[in-house]
């Protein structure tokens, strides 16, 4: 009887599918790229203006990018789930104008009017992901509706309550000053003025990172806005994720449009 002798044959390694050192991780990255990018803005702004480093010009530029910041984490979060939002805007309005005339109309303590148009902004969310779910219609669609419906409703509803365009006053009714106090308040830090809304920017920039990169949630999203067809057939509940993602985008309306209110005392019904 002749035995043949077995040969084993060398493991191929391929580079490329070997174990990475921790630097290629980090470079490896999607954030990296825009962490390399806003450092290269800043150098660059920092060498042809003076002033831009200097820390009280530094604080207003991060009070600017936290206003938008803060409606950007919802947006995005609703884009990687793979629809798009027309009536964010005016939605900030609307949760502003329904706090501002609420207290105002009804003589009520400012935390009520507060807690009323934070239900109409997650209605508003949860109202455009319902309609894009039993429609099927684009959420640009959907979304642009609201838009236009919400701009008249802000303009009529304002000026028959109010009489104006714009909100009345209600900075001497109860409740204001602690409103003002969370919503639009500033924190000292080394003699320097930083706005509240860069912290509130910058937590829900972490909590975002949190859900979309170690939850469930987060895969759900991934996969609805990558095929959510595909996504349904192994158990996604893409329904209740896009529905969740556009109440999300209310929320951060609702924060946004309390600060304009408590910073500014007024509202006007025909922006967004």
């Amino acid at each position: 009887m002749t035995m043949t002798p077995t040969i084993t044959k060398p493991a191929v390694t391929d580079e490329r599918v070997g174990r990475r050192n921790p630097l290629q991780k980090l470079l490896g990255r999607p954030e990296v790229g825009a962490l390399v990018g806003a450092i290269v803005l800043f150098v660059f702004f920092a060498s042809v203006s003076q002033t831009f480093i200097q820390p009280n010009a530094f604080a207003t530029v991060l009070y600017g990018s936290s206003t938008i910041g803060i409606m950007a984490v919802g947006v995005s979060l609703l884009m990687i789930g793979g629809e798009f939002d027309l009536s964010t805007g005016v939605a900030v309005i609307s949760s502003a104008l329904t706090a501002s005339l609420f207290s105002w109309y009804f003589s009520t303590n400012v935390w009520v009017g507060v807690g009323l148009a934070l239900v109409v902004s997650l209605g508003i969310g949860f109202i455009n992901g319902w309609i894009l779910i039993k429609t099927k219609l684009p959420s640009f669609i959907v979304t642009l509706a609201t838009f236009l419906m919400l701009t008249g409703l802000n303009l009529g509803l304002t000026r028959l309550i109010g009489g104006s365009v714009s909100s009345p006053s209600i900075s001497n009714m109860d409740g204001f000053s602690s409103a003002q106090a969370i919503f639009a308040s500033s924190v000292t830090l080394g003699g320097v003025e930083v706005k509240i809304t860069v912290f509130i920017w910058i937590a829900l920039v972490a909590v975002a990172s949190w859900v979309l990169l170690r939850t469930r949630m987060g895969n759900w999203i991934f996969a609805a806005g990558g095929d959510a067809n595909a996504a349904r057939a192994v158990g996604v509940p893409v329904t209740r994720t896009k529905i969740g993602l556009f109440m999300a985008v209310g929320f951060c309306g609702w924060i946004l449009g309390m600060h304009n209110l408590f910073a500014f005392d007024a509202v006007q019904s025909g922006e967004g």
